[in-house]
């Protein structure tokens, strides 16, 4: 499910409403530093057509025109949303992006969120994170509370280290979202103990000020992984809600 524009949509969103999207990665490619077993855009190997990354005069001039085509219509969008073919945070002119992006959504859509969707892996460089502080939504991934356990749902390129991540979102200090994904697959178990306990733990030292739980929504480049139910997952989650801890589940 790969995007073939820069800027597109609005599309409707499970979680941030009418969503407009920006996708900072090749349009007929993906470029991630994860290769999770459950991305809508399937494995990195098969996403290598396309390397070609958008400037941020390109992306400007895109949203600027996609906007004002929105405002004259009358489409209404709720989230201008960094998500796309991979991890966004990997184009090289990202902390400028969005700087243009806030520019254009105080112009056009005031009313309107900036939310960007990423596995924070590059929340330790200090452009990322300064950016990341200006946006309305971060939206931060972590689906597994320690390094082994990442490596069998999301399956990291490169050196990742689960404890070092959590420094770098403690410097948030709690404003950020969490953005964490239930499955279940013969390697991988959100619901076990193993998993549960300790994300619940790495809950409440991050204290972010909302969690966003979710589960499978579109085809898998793996097969045989099984989605929870909203029942399910509300379950899991109660000892935290009970805790004051503000969750959105969404099936």
């Amino acid at each position: 499910m790969l995007r073939e524009e820069t800027v597109f949509g609005p599309i409707k969103s499970r979680r941030l409403g009418s969503s407009l999207g920006i996708n900072l990665l090749p349009t007929k490619g993906k470029l991630c530093n994860f290769d999770c077993i459950y991305c809508e855009c399937g494995w990195n190997k098969d996403g290598l057509e396309d390397r070609r990354l958008p400037s941020a005069a390109e992306v400007r001039e895109a949203l600027d025109t996609r906007l004002r085509e929105c405002s004259e219509a009358g489409t209404p969008i709720d989230s201008i949303t960094f998500s796309g073919d991979g991890e966004p945070t990997l184009n090289p002119d990202f902390a400028e992006i969005v700087r243009d992006t806030l520019q254009l959504r105080d112009r056009w859509y005031p009313q309107a969120k900036v939310s960007v969707l990423s596995n924070a892996t590059r929340v330790c460089r200090e452009p990322v994170f300064q950016a990341l502080r200006k946006v309305d939504n971060p939206i931060l991934k972590l689906d597994a509370p320690t390094s082994e356990l990442a490596a069998r749902i999301n399956r990291p390129v490169g050196d990742y280290d689960v404890e070092r991540l959590l420094l770098d979102l403690e410097r948030f200090e709690g404003d950020f979202i969490l953005q964490t994904m239930f499955l279940r697959s013969p390697e991988f178990d959100s619901s076990s103990p193993e998993v549960l306990l300790p994300w619940m733990d790495m809950v409440r030292r991050l204290h972010p000020r909302e969690i966003m739980v979710y589960t499978i929504a579109r085809p898998t480049p793996q097969q045989g992984l099984e989605k929870f139910s909203e029942e399910e997952m509300a379950a899991l989650v109660a000892p935290l809600v009970k805790e004051g801890f503000n969750i959105q589940i969404k099936a």
